[in-house]
């Protein structure tokens, strides 16, 4: 158990106190959805950006009203990160009229 914890810190400080699934979905491939929100939010950014990685979780506890995103994309290239979280939020315009909060990280790959 000790182990896991320091894992989690060193790999993913933002999933420190979480439980050990939310760790374990961070790393795995995103072919099961937690919630129906999480797969709609996945699949409109994967049509708009052909990310090079997404994740989205549903971090409100399943009840689709906070999610944490992360996206890196070409689309990205040379554009502002204001630029970039705009797109994002233009793209995604209908879903978060529906939500409390939206924690977005963009970036362009590596």
């Amino acid at each position: 158990m000790f182990s896991l914890a320091l894992a989690r810190r060193i790999a993913r400080p933002a999933l420190v106190g979480r439980p050990a699934t939310a760790f374990a979905r961070w790393y795995a491939a995103q072919a099961n959805f937690a919630t129906e929100g999480e797969k709609v939010i996945h699949d409109k950014l994967t049509e708009k950006f052909r990310p090079t990685e997404l994740h989205v979780e549903d971090v409100s506890g399943g009840c689709g009203t906070f999610y944490n995103i992360i996206i890196a994309s070409d689309e990205f290239k040379g554009l502002s990160l204001v630029k970039q979280q705009r797109l994002v939020n233009q793209t995604l315009k209908e879903e978060i009229q529906g939500i409390h909060g939206l924690q977005l990280k963009t970036m362009t790959p590596k």
